[in-house]
């Protein structure tokens, strides 16, 4: 599980990643992220939506598995950034290892990893 200061919470803040923020599109999920332009730590939050699967099980699981990607790179990941993961209907199909590379692979691809 992320630590407190690495998570992104508050409707607020997902507002402002929504609307002034950019997007990747990555296989199973998208990226929303914005730059703050600070050096506190990069903030992160994870969004499957019942689209997706309807069983909670389902959805908390990919949501471990994308969050454990990024706490296993977080000494990686440059400050400043918020970042939202949307994950695609594409994601129930990919096995967790798969999805934990390509989380890594979209985090060095749009900079926020280095």
């Amino acid at each position: 599980m992320l630590s407190k200061k690495f998570r992104l919470t508050g409707s607020k803040n997902f507002k402002k990643v929504q609307d002034e923020g950019s997007i990747f599109q990555s296989v199973s999920f998208g990226i929303a992220y914005i730059d703050r332009k600070d050096i506190n730590p990069s903030r992160f939050a994870f969004v499957v939506s019942t689209k997706i699967s309807k069983d909670a099980v389902d959805r908390n699981r990919f949501k471990r598995t994308m969050s454990e990607a990024v706490r296993t790179s977080t000494i990686d990941v440059r400050n400043g950034f918020d970042v939202v993961f949307l994950a695609k209907s594409l994601i129930t199909r990919t096995p967790a290892s798969d999805l934990m590379k390509e989380v890594k692979a979209s985090l060095k691809q749009v900079g926020i990893s280095g």
